[in-house]
């Protein structure tokens, strides 16, 4: 049973009487370990699919299976606990809240997920070490470097152990040493056995993954198996 299993996936935006058609039959499967990269330009509807990925937005039409669960038929509380507990979510400008350190950043996921204080702790701590931020545990946000957060970010996204790393344009706040660090961190997570989802417009970003898909209008037009070389 795969991981993610996507067929004949549309969304459609109705403003006032215009329809925009954002998706238009997206056919994607996910395994467990997977290294994904989706990348296109603005409006080619990768950030749509990436909502309806990470159960932010559901599909118009099509099916979407995730761990074998159809997400269509999910209530809204059980859609907010896939959220918490089953995907990580990666953003570009790291959501990071400045008034708390970088391990009450991490501990957040957890305390909604209803865990007590002591495993919490131990978690957030274990989660910082895994992305070299141990020495950094009670820094705020605004005396760390942009790569050390969208760090904090990721031990934050990793911390429930989450079935799916999904990130967003992870790279594009961050310069070009940083934009090196983060993405070895992606692929360490990734031989770990980490299954990871990058949303991106870089090609050198995409092509650390393992399969890269392109999107323009809201379909997939190719599909590139990085390891075989065949495009």
């Amino acid at each position: 049973m795969s991981l993610l299993d996507m067929r004949a996936v549309r969304k459609t935006y109705a403003t006032g009487a215009i329809a925009v058609e954002a998706l238009r039959g997206i056919d994607l499967t996910l395994e467990s370990g997977d290294y994904l990269a989706i990348m296109g330009p603005s409006g080619s509807g990768k950030s749509t699919l990436m909502h309806i990925i990470g159960c932010l937005d559901v599909a118009t039409s099509g099916d979407y299976e995730l761990d074998g669960h159809e997400v269509a038929d999910m209530s809204e509380k059980q859609l907010a606990k896939v959220r918490n507990q089953e995907i990580g979510f990666v953003f570009q400008q790291f959501n990071l809240l400045s008034a708390m350190t970088a391990l009450r950043n991490v501990e957040l996921p957890l305390l909604y997920a209803g865990v007590k204080p002591k495993e919490r702790r131990e978690r957030a701590l274990e989660a910082l070490d895994k992305v070299g931020l141990a020495d950094r545990v009670q820094h705020r946000p605004g005396e760390l470097s942009g790569g050390q957060q969208q760090r904090v970010s990721v031990a934050r996204a990793m911390v429930t152990d989450p079935a799916i790393l999904l990130a967003d344009e992870p790279t594009g706040a961050l310069d070009s040493v940083s934009t090196a660090d983060i993405l070895d961190l992606f692929d360490e997570l990734n031989a770990a056995g980490r299954t990871i989802v990058v949303i991106t417009h870089e090609r050198e970003v995409a092509e650390r993954a393992s399969r890269v898909v392109e999107m323009r209008d809201g379909v997939f037009r190719h599909v590139h198996d990085i390891e075989k070389a065949i495009v």
